[in-house]
């Protein structure tokens, strides 16, 4: 198989290209990778250093929305996986045009590529705050879209042209809808490097409104094995939500932080809250588990402290990114 990413440069994108050149994903043995990367502010090629030299490995820079070249590295791959996008609710709130042009215009034009390219699946990587929020329960895939925030609006967007391909098109589309990630490699504007790279520095982080916001909180890897299940076997026309079942309020996520850290709550500081905050989100994942096999395999508390400890060592990593965004100190 081989296997075009978008936006494989970046935090998700570049972990499913490692683990699909290390073998680590299930159907994907000995897949080839063609990598499109803009190479925006939270996109670097040093998330993909240990895999650069492989020789199933093409990297290419990029922008989604420039037709010809899209329409070019359509050509003789099997499979599109679709990550690219503007991803930060904050950055949205301050000015949504990005997150339109780049998360609806540009999906629509990856889309209108695969049109020259038949029998071409296309997996389109989404996030479960499209749903918006719940106070109680899970948001199985049927429920209706209700986004809060201008990102969370231009995800929801993309998922419906994409689900209007499958069916005007028949173009063979399946949609993921994740919860929260972390890991390593995770562009320090997030919450959990936020906090990590903050703390280890002696510095102190915010903590939004009461800080009784839920998330469920999925690592990296488990995502992309999902993704990798739903790119192989998920059925044409449908979603899937990929969920880790660790759900925190963000009061409890920070409490962990600083154990991790070594620091306590006069680190903390309390701040408005963001405009449009969703109170919890939760995504029912027995879909993709009882149809495709899929079960998160890293416990929270071991991926969290394995992410702290990874944020300890690459300081090379992160200090010139946070240096050159100086709105993520």
């Amino acid at each position: 198989m081989k296997i075009l990413v978008t936006g494989g440069a970046g935090f998700i994108g570049s972990c499913f290209v490692r683990m699909t050149l290390a073998d680590a994903l299930p159907g994907l043995v000995g897949a080839e990778v063609v990598v499109l990367d803009k190479l925006t502010y939270a996109g670097t090629t040093t998330n993909l250093t240990t895999v650069l030299g492989s020789p199933r490995l093409r990297f290419v820079e990029g922008d989604i929305l420039d037709r010809e070249l899209v329409g070019s590295l359509v050509q003789g791959v099997d499979a599109v996986v679709h990550f690219a996008a503007e991803s930060h609710v904050d950055r949205s709130i301050s000015g949504a045009a990005d997150f339109v042009v780049t998360n609806v215009v540009g999906t629509q034009t990856v889309l209108d590529a695969t049109l020259g390219a038949p029998g071409l699946r296309f997996l389109h990587v989404s996030t479960d705050e499209v749903y918006g929020s719940i106070d109680v329960g899970s948001w199985p895939e049927t429920h209706p879209l209700d986004p809060n925030s201008p990102y969370a609006a231009s995800k929801a967007s993309s998922d419906l042209v994409a689900r209007s391909y499958f069916r005007t098109h028949r173009t063979d589309v399946v949609v993921t809808r994740c919860s929260n990630n972390y890991g390593p490699h995770q562009f320090p504007e997030k919450v959990i490097p936020l906090f990590v790279t903050n703390l280890v520095d002696g510095g102190t982080v915010p903590l939004y409104g009461d800080g009784l916001n839920v998330r469920d909180w999925l690592h990296v890897e488990d995502h992309c094995r999902g993704l990798a299940l739903a790119l192989t076997k998920g059925r044409a026309g449908e979603v899937y939500n990929i969920g880790g079942g660790t759900e925190l309020t963000n009061r409890e996520l920070t409490e962990r932080l600083l154990a991790a850290t070594g620091r306590d709550w006069s680190a903390v500081v309390p701040v408005e809250d963001r405009k449009g905050h969703d109170r919890r989100y939760s995504v029912d994942i027995r879909k993709i588990s009882e149809e495709l096999g899929y079960a998160p395999q890293v416990p929270f508390e071991q991926g969290l402290a394995d992410t702290v400890d990874w944020y300890r060592a690459r300081r090379d990593w992160w200090e010139p990114l946070k240096a050159a965004a100086p709105s993520v100190r």
